[in-house]
């Protein structure tokens, strides 16, 4: 009987991990990232660009504080393509925050099927939880900070509604 007791805690944890593992790979091949790269491309050859009005024509920000010995600026020539793959993380990791949340209630709401055994709810208990710290950490840089109080406060009363229904019992 001891080991049994000694192994559940180790396959708890362990399916809580896979299942997690499992969720960023499915988002990895169900909806997939881009690379910075599709939206800079690399040139083989990059032309040194001396002057604001070709900089802007080629997509580029025109910066006056920088002096070198000949250059009056320097020109940024990937502002453009850099802001709207900005753009693009900032919309796709929102929508890979909000899977992982619906995942994590998913993966929460079976936790407390009935018949499910001890392990089973423990680890998507735990599967559930880890999740949530997933989405978060993923978006966290992206989010205001309204939204940093409003994900803390879903999850502290997630953490309570969960540890008082499933500890109700115990003394």
């Amino acid at each position: 009987m001891k080991t049994k007791k000694f192994l559940k805690w180790p396959l708890i944890i362990g399916i809580a991990i896979i299942l997690n593992l499992f969720f960023a790979y499915a988002i990895k091949v169900i909806y997939p990232s881009q690379e910075r790269e599709d939206f800079c491309p690399q040139e083989q050859k990059i032309e040194r660009i001396t002057n604001a009005e070709d900089c802007i024509k080629k997509g580029g920000q025109w910066d006056e504080s920088f002096r070198g010995v000949e250059e009056k600026g320097y020109c940024n020539q990937e502002f453009l393509c850099s802001q709207r793959y900005q753009d693009f993380r900032e919309v796709y990791e929102k929508n890979v925050f909000m899977i992982l949340v619906v995942l994590g209630v998913i993966s929460l709401g079976l936790s407390f099927l009935t018949g499910i055994n001890q392990v089973l709810a423990a680890s998507f208990s735990l599967g559930g939880v880890l999740t949530f710290i997933v989405a978060s950490l993923r978006y966290w840089e992206l989010a205001q900070d309204w939204l940093h109080l409003l994900i803390l406060g879903l999850a502290l009363a997630a953490l309570i509604w969960l540890g008082v229904r499933k500890f109700k019992d115990i003394e």
